[in-house]
């Protein structure tokens, strides 16, 4: 059990049958009243955000997530199929669970999956990772770094990002996996 006064951000527990991860946690003391804490949250069955008040030392059950290193093998409609490294086992997890970073997951790439008693809730891919670009308009003569201007390209992965001007069909490209944006063109 943990009191609603130590709730942390990054912290998961467990409340009304579901998980949910704490987003933000502001303890709030106000002038007149009892004190309570307003929390952020996000659904790890679901992936909605809400928002709760819960009064100064309520209690809850905390959650212990293992994160364990596994790979990524193949898509099959909505099960996305990942392999424990060390014992071979196959295990699938819906699209939903893994959320916006499936648009940048790529086939034999590591990730951490996130199990709770032995049932997978979720997946974090790395901070960037690097795709090849399969499809944009050509690069135009003057398209230069410091031009500014973005176009749509479409990655490996079949996500399509804002990149600069001057990138072109099969360059490959870093993208930040939390916001989906374009860092910088890969030299190889």
């Amino acid at each position: 059990m943990i009191s609603s006064n130590d709730l942390r951000s990054g912290m998961t527990i467990e409340r009304d049958g579901n998980l949910y991860q704490v987003i933000e946690a502001q303890h709030v003391k106000p002038g007149k009243g009892p004190a309570f804490v307003r929390v952020k949250f996000r659904n790890l069955m679901t992936g909605s955000i809400t928002q709760d008040t819960l009064r100064a030392g309520e209690k809850m059950t905390s959650a212990h997530l293992e994160k364990q290193k596994m790979q990524y093998l193949y898509r099959d409609g909505d099960l996305y199929y990942f392999m424990d490294v060390n014992t071979f086992e196959q295990r699938p997890l819906n699209a939903e669970d893994i959320g916006d970073a499936v648009k940048f997951l790529k086939e034999n790439e590591m990730v951490e999956v996130l199990t709770y008693q032995d049932k997978m809730v979720g997946a974090s891919l790395p901070v960037t990772v690097e795709l090849e670009v399969t499809h944009t308009v050509p690069g135009l003569k003057g398209d230069t770094v410091s031009g500014g201007g973005t176009k749509p390209a479409t990655v490996e992965t079949g996500a399509e990002i804002q990149v600069p001007l001057f990138i072109n069909e099969g360059d490959v490209i870093r993208v930040d996996t939390r916001s989906g944006e374009y860092l910088e063109r890969v030299q190889r």
